[in-house]
């Protein structure tokens, strides 16, 4: 059995209460502390870096189900557009926290309409 929750994030002034209720569902779906932290952190890169670089609507799925989390990250308007690409490593100076999301997933799969998906092993 598989929890879902979606929203959508339109500026960064925003995201922190969205992720508040991802953070509350997470909870409530029975994910520990760590496990909570690590997606919001997620979470938190994606969506930062769909506004920043697409100055878009950020769409967002988080899915619980069985020892993973899911989270996709998308916007129509960078369909076509990598933003998975991570930097070398952590003292790049940008890509940095696709760098960090790389190291907390165990899955990171762009798809070809503007979509990011990771998966997040629970602990």
């Amino acid at each position: 059995m598989s929890a879902l929750i979606t929203f959508k994030v339109d500026n960064l002034k925003n995201m922190n209460a969205e992720l508040k209720s991802f953070a509350d569902f997470l909870r409530l779906s029975g994910a520990d502390d760590d496990d909570i932290f690590a997606s919001k952190l997620v979470s938190c890169e994606l969506i930062t870096n769909v506004i920043r670089h697409g100055g878009d609507e950020a769409e967002f799925t988080g899915t619980l189900t069985g020892d993973r989390i899911i989270i996709t990250v998308s916007a129509e308007s960078l369909k076509g557009v990598d933003i998975s690409r991570p930097a070398p490593d952590v003292f790049a100076e940008s890509g940095r926290g696709l760098y960090i999301v790389k190291s907390i997933c165990c899955e990171l799969v762009r798809g070809d309409n503007g979509q990011v998906k990771v998966v997040i092993k629970r602990h």
